[in-house]
């Protein structure tokens, strides 16, 4: 049989507002009765109905987190910063992949605002907002995360993806590379287009060219494919640079050339990824690559969130934006 909050009240003797106050707003009740209350339910193991809380309340204590690939260990450190800073804010986060379909990010949306989440925190795959705009003009506030909000109509936090592309074909081309290649796609991604447009500024008068390549997503898979189209080409046509537009693509390309014959990286080709994840310095040849500070765009995302809760009728949202950092390794650096 379950234990009630009218069971709680009986055993604690207080009234059972006494005991909703306890769970919800323990600040406004004093201290000691706090005290007699807890013992109670721990007493008699009572769990609290959050679904009936919810229906009462209108909304969820839960935040929706919705990422471009759950299989990049980008995004999961940012899930991680999220799930640190939602909990100072007794919230959790519901983490959902989009894969980069969008159909099913519409469906997660839709799924996430029918659950009543208290929030949700989006890296959209399209610059089309209208239907994250439509959730968050019904009353769901909405955080764009890893994408800037141009129009500054969304509070969003992201990273400055044109000067972090620009970091990385610099590099190369510093290194005396002069046949670059960017890879990466579908650069319908704003943060691909981005990164990008900062490589073309990099090798713009320089006498380096850049081939853009653009890939059908960012896999190792898809680098694998990528190095091995690469490799049918006659020598000359090799570039001696490439420019990943993330690390596990880099990681691809990486596992075609060092088992290749008559290949060394960097010497004949260099390689430089993005996002700097955890296996980037463990790699057989280290990755150079540009790092984005994932944690804090995961955390500083919930703090904007519970800030956009707390200011619904404010017409500009808050833009933050990171700046990214190189980080040289053996892939650049004989």
């Amino acid at each position: 049989m379950s234990v009630s909050v009218r069971d709680v009240a009986k055993k604690a003797g207080v009234s059972v507002g006494t005991v909703s106050n306890v769970m919800n707003n323990p600040d406004k009740v004093a201290q000691a009765t706090v005290v007699k209350v807890q013992a109670a339910i721990d007493g008699l193991g009572f769990i609290r109905n959050d679904a009936a809380r919810q229906l009462r309340a209108g909304k969820s204590r839960s935040i929706g987190l919705v990422v471009l690939d759950v299989q990049n260990p980008f995004f999961a450190e940012v899930a991680r910063g999220a799930e640190e800073a939602a909990a100072e804010h007794g919230l959790t986060v519901l983490f959902a992949n989009s894969d980069e379909n969008e159909d099913r990010e519409k469906h997660l949306l839709g799924l996430f605002e029918e659950q009543r989440v208290a929030g949700l925190l989006v890296s959209p795959i399209t610059s089309d907002l209208s239907e994250i705009a439509k959730i968050r003009d019904r009353g769901t506030p909405v955080v764009l995360v890893d994408r800037e909000s141009k129009d500054k109509s969304f509070s969003s936090v992201s990273v400055d993806d044109v000067a972090g592309g620009f970091l990385a074909a610099n590099h190369l081309v510093e290194i005396g590379k002069k046949k670059i290649m960017f890879a990466g796609g579908p650069i319908s991604i704003e943060q691909i287009a981005d990164r990008l447009e900062g490589a073309r500024r990099a090798t713009n008068g320089t006498g380096a060219s850049l081939e853009v390549v653009e890939t059908k997503n960012l896999s190792v898979l898809e680098g694998r494919v990528l190095a091995e189209e690469v490799l049918l080409r006659p020598r000359k046509l090799w570039p001696d640079g490439i420019f990943a537009a993330n690390d596990l693509l880099a990681f691809g390309i990486m596992q075609v050339l060092v088992v290749a014959p008559n290949v060394s990286i960097p010497e004949d080709i260099a390689l430089v990824g993005y996002d700097d994840i955890s296996y980037a310095s463990n790699a057989l040849i280290s990755l150079t690559s540009v790092r984005q500070p994932s944690l804090l765009i995961g955390a500083k995302s919930v703090e904007l969130l519970v800030q956009a809760d707390q200011n619904v009728n404010e017409a500009v949202g808050s833009q933050v934006v990171f700046q990214p950092e190189l980080v040289v390794r053996d892939s650049t650096s004989p």
